[in-house]
């Protein structure tokens, strides 16, 4: 039986807290400097950093030894309210009622109201999944969003660490409380760290083409706007991350299409040269958008081989023009759930050799 627990604001200080242990798990409750409350998890693979009232933002992830987070200008997380002001985590997630970069057209924060959303209650559940026979511990979290004259909403997230598992399972289920129809548009914004002379593996078929859109808080070279139109007519050729000059500013590829596997999923790797590999699984029904977000530069190195979405992140006005604003009823509900993490070499070899969809 699952053993929930109640996480209150008042639990967080500057000395770190033991708030549960169990077989090969631990959740220890801290406070940043800056005083954002986190949730450390930590299992017999390593640990994530949760961010329960504060978008329930995963800040950092460490798992078999592999910091799995983009390097960043920020040594802990800020009480802000725009994500581009605490720019560094693992993971947040983009939307719900607008996402991406906002366009000329366009009124909101970057990513959207979603990101730094002060959430109104955390749960830490403990529990086990009898049909793997691991122990897990899962923080879930509700955030009610309600605007007068405007849309009424209930996110719910969660993410879900195995005790023995070098990869985690990240959710986030959106209810339309409001009378009538809302826009949807969410991305789960994973930004993975860079990996010199990486290789991207999908394993199942879709369509990529490069953004040639350059939003505005991007500065373009020449040389960068050579090398992108190179990529545009050939990207499929775009493998390896060997080139690192050309990632500043920098470069984005848009996928759809995406075919699923047998089991009703697309994979999506960035294989380290000693043959492990970041991954990521999601279900195209769910997301039938994926993005990846490359760049490299002294202050910021990032390699989102996969950011699975609804939609393209070009804005609000642009992605209802192309048909990629969900229209979610009253009282419906959409679930969102990926699995991504760390895979040894075997693991990875595992994956890579599974058939291929036609």
């Amino acid at each position: 039986m699952d053993v929930r627990i109640e996480i209150r604001r008042d639990i967080f200080t500057d000395n770190p807290k033991s708030i549960c242990t169990t077989e090969g798990m631990a959740a220890t409750a801290f406070r940043y400097s800056s005083g954002v409350e986190a949730l450390r998890i930590e299992n017999h693979r390593g640990y994530i950093v949760v961010l329960p009232f504060m978008g329930q933002i995963i800040w950092q992830a460490v798992l078999d030894g592999h910091d799995l987070t983009m390097k960043n200008m920020f040594d802990e997380p800020r009480q802000v309210d725009s994500i581009i002001d605490t720019y560094g985590c693992f993971m947040f997630h983009s939307g719900l009622l607008a996402n991406g970069c906002p366009g000329p057209e366009d009124d909101y924060p970057l990513h959207g109201e979603m990101p730094c959303a002060r959430m109104d209650s955390a749960t830490l559940v403990v529990g086990m999944d009898h049909s793997q026979g691991n122990g897990y511990m899962e923080i879930t979290g509700e955030y009610e969003y309600v605007k007068g004259f405007g849309s009424h909403y209930r996110a719910s997230p969660s993410v879900r660490l195995g005790a023995y598992d070098s990869q985690m399972q990240i959710r986030m289920d959106v209810k339309n409380l409001g009378a009538m129809p809302m826009n949807l548009m969410y991305m789960m914004h994973m930004n993975y760290a860079y990996i010199p002379n990486g290789r991207f593996v999908d394993l199942q078929k879709g369509n990529t083409r490069v953004r040639e859109s350059i939003p505005g808080h991007v500065k373009p070279t020449q040389e960068w706007r050579d090398y992108l139109q190179g990529l545009a007519r050939e990207p499929e050729k775009f493998v390896h991350l060997d080139t690192p000059r050309f990632y500043d500013p920098e470069i984005c590829f848009f996928m759809d299409g995406i075919e699923a596997d047998s089991e009703g999923l697309a994979h999506f790797l960035l294989v380290h040269p000693d043959g492990g590999a970041f991954h990521t699984a999601c279900n195209p029904q769910q997301f039938p958008h994926v993005t990846r977000w490359i760049l490299h530069n002294g202050d910021q190195t990032v390699a989102a081989f996969a950011l699975p979405a609804t939609c393209e992140p070009e804005g609000y006005t642009a992605e209802k023009r192309k048909g990629n604003v969900i229209e979610l009823g009253s009282g419906e509900t959409r679930q969102f759930q990926v699995t991504t993490g760390y895979l040894d070499t075997e693991k990875t070899a595992n994956i890579m050799a599974r058939p291929v969809s036609s």
